[in-house]
């Protein structure tokens, strides 16, 4: 045994099992999964592996919804020294083709209401060797729970160590292809310990509920590795997101915390059901991630359940947030400052470190970085800089050290040789009582010259008429004369990734 010998599974399920056996530690519509619980039916998926002849660094896809199934297919997985890999459970066919065949997954965990969407592809794939269905009937494939029954309660975890790979997400961002994120197992630890209990301070006595999925890198942290890291109890939603969904859920079992995106918060806030009467009696703190929170919404849900959302950025490639407000440090309309564990910097385009209030690209440094994209070189140099990972988004940082965000570095243009923030347009035209959200791209007028256009999503019952002279004025009081859109389309909703991203290149003309 190497000094370095660790498996995330040994401090988040095994510790966790022996002080705190019968608590529960998931819970969704229909099971509770104690850690007990969970330590048992890991170390039988881990000899389901084995049994399979699936060994040590081979990768299994888990394509799965957010049920008590899908922590022990993890953490069996991890266990067994196997990789798993977390796909998005809301992408089409070709989609799953591409990722499956890239990752060369030798097994697939399929939740059975998702069968049909990789059904016409898995006699296609050569690596991959055993699907196995989770939830409801397995319709002629291995099913989970059956396996589960036969297999040996008896595992003795795999010696891994801290720096191997541990588990892949994929990573399509707003644009380009997935890319396979490869995670170390002591990044779950790091991420624990220093966002969930270094910001949110999260400890045993919480009840979690994050509407992101457990697919997603936020919603990883948000609903497993955190809670679990403190001892905690999370409550698992498999199906879609609706502001009527998260209502009902929060009333149902007042979590202490709960996770969303800005475009969420936003839809919350405009359904006639936002009311303290629908929420959680035990909320103490809100976390948004995945987009920049406008400050009107993080001042809006304060004023209407008197609880803070704590906006942050964080990325796949980073695992969770970097890039935080706090409870003791909270500014609305920004990012917020670095996280206890990581190093920040804002560079121009020549690599040079931004002057004070100059828009620059933000880089980050912190133990949680991957170690690279699967099988793409190119794109890993370009990302992974020693130390140093690079965001792709822009950012000032004001005299007091919070972080201000623009936007992505492929969305920033230039209007009369100024930069424009995307964002900075949005979040002006957000503010409008009529809106509830809008994106900005750039476009060129008849002369050629740059100018921001704007798609906007109207509060259900606003009409557009007369609108647009009102919001052109609007963005021009609250931002400058020079930013304000010279169109306005408005639209019933605008194409986002399945984290909550909203795709501008689909906008651009």
């Amino acid at each position: 045994m190497t000094t370095d010998t660790y498996n995330a599974v040994t401090e988040f399920v095994d510790r966790q099992a022996a002080s705190l056996g019968d608590k529960p530690a998931f819970i969704d519509a229909d099971r509770t999964l104690t850690y007990g619980d969970l330590a048992a039916r890991s170390r039988r998926l881990a000899n389901v592996l084995s049994d399979l002849e699936i060994g040590r660094e081979a990768r299994i896809a888990v394509l799965m919804l957010d049920t008590v199934d899908w922590p022990v297919v993890f953490w069996g997985a991890i266990r067994a020294g196997v990789v798993p890999v977390a796909f998005n459970t809301l992408l089409n066919t070709e989609q799953y083709r591409y990722m499956l065949s890239d990752s060369r997954a030798e097994a697939l965990f399929v939740s059975a209401q998702l069968l049909d969407t990789v059904r016409p592809i898995l006699d296609e794939l050569p690596e991959l060797r055993q699907v196995i269905v989770t939830g409801n009937e397995a319709a002629g494939f291995a099913s989970l729970d059956e396996l589960l029954k036969a297999a040996g309660d008896s595992f003795e975890t795999v010696e891994t160590v801290a720096d191997e790979e541990a588990f892949w997400l994929y990573s399509s961002g707003s644009t380009g292809s997935p890319k396979g994120v490869r995670h170390v197992h002591s990044s779950l630890m790091y991420t624990a310990q220093n966002y969930g209990q270094g910001v949110l301070g999260m400890t045993a006595d919480d009840v979690v509920f994050s509407a992101a999925k457990l697919f997603f890198a936020y919603g990883l942290g948000n609903a497993l590795t955190f809670p679990m890291a403190a001892g905690a109890t999370t409550i698992l939603y498999p199906g879609r997101p609706t502001p009527e969904a998260v209502f009902n859920v929060l009333k149902t079992h007042n979590p202490t915390l709960y996770f969303g995106v800005p475009t969420l918060y936003a839809a919350m806030l405009a359904d006639p059901g936002c009311t303290p009467d629908n929420g959680s009696n035990a909320l103490r703190l809100c976390v948004s991630a995945g987009e920049a929170l406008p400050a009107e919404v993080g001042m809006a849900w304060k004023e209407r359940f008197g609880v803070d959302i704590l906006d942050g950025i964080g990325s796949t490639e980073m695992l969770h947030i970097f890039l935080s407000n706090r409870p003791d440090k909270l500014r609305y309309g920004t990012s917020g400052v670095a996280c206890p564990g990581y190093e920040l910097r804002l560079v121009d385009e020549n690599g040079n470190e931004a002057a004070g209030g100059e828009i620059g690209e933000l880089l980050v440094k912190g133990d949680s970085a991957a170690n690279g994209y699967w099988n793409k070189r190119k794109k890993s140099r370009a990302t992974f800089e020693g130390l140093w990972t690079r965001t792709g988004d822009k950012y000032t940082r004001d005299g007091d050290g919070f972080y201000h965000y623009c936007g992505r570095t492929d969305d920033m243009f230039k209007v009369s040789g100024i930069w424009v923030s995307p964002f900075e347009v949005e979040q002006a035209l957000a503010s409008h009582d009529a809106v509830i959200e809008a994106a900005v791209v750039a476009r060129e007028d008849d002369e050629g010259l740059v100018k921001p256009q704007a798609f906007v999503v109207l509060k259900p019952g606003c009409s557009d008429d007369g609108l647009y002279d009102v919001l052109k004025e609007h963005v021009k009081a609250a931002v400058g004369p020079w930013k304000y859109p010279r169109w306005i389309d408005f639209v019933d909703d605008l194409p986002k990734t399945a984290t909550g991203k909203i795709q501008r290149f689909k906008l651009r003309g």
